[in-house]
Parts: C-alpha cells; structure tokens; sequence
C-alpha cells in the first residue's frame, strides 16, 4: 500500500474495503452485477477526532460498517470509503 495524500477531518476514518466475495461456500461463482458490497475493510487514514470525542480505532484495524455508511472515493485508482467513526460498528 502507497503512502497516502490524504487526511481525514474531525471523526472520520479513510477505510480500504474488503474485496467482494467471488464464490459462495458451495463453490457457485458470483457475477459483478449480483456481487454484495462488502461491509468489512481495514482503516488506512483517521481523523483527529472532535474535542470532546477522541478517535477510538487506528491505522491497520480491520473493521465491520453500516451497508449504507460513508462515501465512496477513488483516489490513484485505488477504491475506499470515507465515512464517520461513528459509522464504524465493530473492531474484528
């Protein structure tokens, strides 16, 4: 992973999803067009956090978000979702 040009403000975490799953457990091969977005992903970037609010996770967890959490970006055509910390549900 290249170093990255980018800081998150406030409570945000700049997070590298999982890639899709290309197989179900049986084996079945998924097409692109009926691949689920995955909700897992490792945070690469955080904020600083809000006065009152420090940032709880850091650079390197692997974490589970909401389905419809944060928004996607692309940056040197690499995929990864900004969204606030508070977005994130869990530290796997």
């Amino acid at each position: 992973m290249a170093k990255l040009n980018i800081k998150p403000l406030a409570d945000r975490v700049l997070i590298e999803p999982a890639p899709a799953e290309d197989k179900t457990a049986g084996g079945i091969i998924i097409p692109d067009t009926a691949k689920e977005k995955p909700q897992k992903g490792t945070i690469v970037a955080v904020g600083p956090g809000k006065k009152d609010e420090p940032i709880t996770v850091k650079v390197g967890d692997n974490v589970l978000y909401g389905k419809y959490a944060g928004t996607e970006i692309t940056i040197a055509g690499v995929d990864y979702m900004i969204m606030r910390e508070s977005d994130v549900v869990a530290i796997i």
